[in-house]
């Protein structure tokens, strides 16, 4: 169904089966897939590419103009993968130089208020609590959960499987398969809910935690966590993930405790 008292560029390209309700607002240079609902008042901009079987509720705006002061209104994109619902008054913006992008990946859950900056990339399986607000240019992987209110500064990235507490203020970079909380932000403990639903082995999981005492409780910089990560923990997919997140680090990661 799409409703005659929407507003549809004539440009835009629509998928097979979409509907769009009254009040939408749908501009030229967006394509939306297949199977996808947009509610009344949620505005599709210029820009976006969007795949199949995404909800976008009422007030929300995909491909916002980067709120950025380096923008200067060159094409630019946000795009979307398949699956993804975003609920009342989300804000995504597009990128903010020529032929750059934003980009949210597959199943990934918004939450009322969320707002996602320009250049930021999130994969797949995230879930955005209530008032989160991510800046621009961060990374944010598979199966991340943020609760409510979390701020992220710009740059930052999020390593998998991690949870992030209601409230949290985040500058550096939050490696995978942990709780991050308090404030300022600290390591809270593996994520261990997470690990084990995934399937991750026991003695895997033991891996992980020596790891993680050899860099938040040693009295070490970083780059000798690392090493000593490789020299005394065995070697694992997740492990290699870790080490992987840890040496392409730029802000370091978030306080030890």
């Amino acid at each position: 169904m799409i409703s005659d008292k929407a507003y549809i560029d004539p440009k835009a390209k629509l998928g097979k089966n979409v509907t769009v309700y009254p009040f939408a607002y749908i501009e030229g240079d967006v394509e939306i897939g297949d199977n996808c609902v947009i509610y009344p008042y949620a505005s599709v901009m210029n820009g976006v590419r969007m795949g199949c079987d995404n909800k976008v509720y009422q007030n929300t705006v995909l491909g916002a103009e980067p709120q950025d002061f380096n923008h200067r209104g060159d094409s630019t994109r946000l795009v979307i993968g398949d699956g993804n619902i975003f609920r009342e008054n989300v804000v995504i913006n597009r990128a903010t130089y020529k032929d750059g992008e934003t980009r949210v990946g597959n199943r990934n859950f918004f939450m009322e208020g969320v707002h996602v900056s320009h250049d930021t990339k999130i994969l797949n399986y995230c879930t955005f609590g209530y008032g989160t607000k991510v800046a621009g240019d961060c990374e944010i992987a598979n199966g991340v959960m943020f609760s409510s209110g979390v701020i992220i500064n710009p740059e930052v990235r999020i390593g998998g499987g991690t949870m992030i507490t209601s409230g949290v203020r985040i500058s550096k970079d939050v490696p995978p398969f942990i709780v991050a909380t308090h404030n300022p932000v600290t390591y809270g403990g593996l994520n261990i809910n997470l690990l084990k639903a995934s399937g991750t082995d026991e003695k895997v999981i033991a891996h992980i935690a020596n790891a993680y005492r050899l860099l938040f409780h040693g009295k070490t910089a970083t780059h000798d966590a690392i090493r000593q990560i490789k020299e005394q923990v065995p070697e694992s997919k997740e492990i290699r993930i870790l080490i992987n997140f840890l040496e392409n680090t730029k802000l370091d990661v978030i306080t030890k405790i």
